[in-house]
């Protein structure tokens, strides 16, 4: 499945059905008064959270989508049928904005929450609405309203508790197919990640969980456009802790450097980026020697120690996930 986090679309409620004249005529009521009914709203246009989806690949296909029109009235006093209604299923986390005014309409974060964001238009009024004492048979009627119609721009920023953030092959893919059942594509080469990956870790605590995303590695220059990493900035935006994993075995940049960089790219996309809880972690344990381990577990992160961790071999992914699960604690 494609990954896609924008699309454009149009949207549009249904027209009313046109209100109608007609008269009672019936063979022992010779002077039957108005009887043409009103015509029935139209559908709406509705947006619903689904859990059950990731991406907005549905509206890259397919982007006009309209709400079924009201039917006209009838006789004997016969109301139209109301259109159906269309509710748009996008995941969670997904943002609706108007196209032109940039508004934000919409905030889908809470799964089957629904906002109506189109109003089908009301449908007309038949000529018995417009009996009186004064006017005993009325040749007026109405026709239905339009439906509300606009241009929305959908973006999707992914919830997930905890983003795991690093260069390109800093080992992000490996670490979370270790600790959550995520399959995502591991190679030995930069940039093997091309979309953001999702994965749900079991707590420590019983019957918990948190959900952990792989974003794909960031470089330098990455809120300039470089790289992937202006792409899916947007996806650590939701995160409430930030997980920088450091490659141990990287000489340039070294750790240290490639956190400054990492910084300094969150810091110029989003300033309020650099106030979630952050975690240092120093990958690739496995492939260090003793005394470059000894050096890097010295060295002070924004007066953090590092944790030495290898997803290989699995020494303190363990410990990683429970420090992770006290500080999200530590948020509630």
């Amino acid at each position: 499945m494609h990954f896609i986090d924008e699309a454009k679309i149009h949207i549009a409620a249904g027209k009313g059905g046109n209100g109608v004249i007609a008269w009672r005529r019936e063979k022992y009521v010779p002077k039957g008064g108005p009887d043409g009914g009103n015509g029935g709203d139209g559908g709406s246009v509705y947006f619903e959270a689904d859990p059950q989806l990731g991406t907005l690949l549905d509206f890259r296909y397919r982007r006009t989508h309209k709400a079924e029109d009201g039917t006209n009235g009838a006789g004997s006093l016969c109301t139209g049928k109301r259109g159906e209604n269309v509710v748009l299923r996008v995941p969670p986390g997904t943002i609706v904005r108007d196209a032109h005014s940039k508004e934000m309409l919409a905030d889908l974060t809470k799964a089957h929450h629904r906002v109506l964001l189109a109003r089908g238009g009301k449908g007309g009024l038949g000529n018995a609405e417009f009996k009186s004492p004064t006017n005993q048979a009325p040749r007026k009627q109405t026709n239905g309203k339009p439906g509300e119609e606009r241009d929305l721009e959908l973006e999707l920023k992914l919830l997930a508790d905890v983003a795991l953030v690093g260069f390109p092959n800093a080992g992000k893919s490996t670490l979370i197919s270790r600790i959550s059942a995520a399959k995502p594509k591991i190679a030995d080469y930069p940039f093997t990640t091309l979309v953001p990956n999702l994965g749900i870790v079991q707590a420590p605590e019983e019957h918990k969980s948190f959900v952990v995303a792989d974003i794909p590695g960031l470089i330098e220059g990455a809120s300039e456009g470089k790289g992937l990493g202006l792409q899916f900035l947007r996806h650590i935006e939701r995160s409430r802790v930030l997980v920088f994993l450091l490659d141990g075995t990287a000489s340039e940049p070294d750790p240290r450097g490639a956190y400054r960089i990492l910084l300094r790219e969150l810091e110029r996309y989003s300033p309020e980026l650099l106030a979630k809880p952050r975690l240092i972690a120093i990958s690739k344990a496995d492939a260090m020697s003793v005394t470059e381990r000894n050096a890097l577990s010295k060295k002070s992160f924004d007066r953090q120690k590092p944790m030495m961790i290898s997803s290989v071999s699995g020494e303190n992914v363990s410990a990683l996930v429970l420090r992770l699960w006290q500080v999200l604690s530590e948020l509630q």
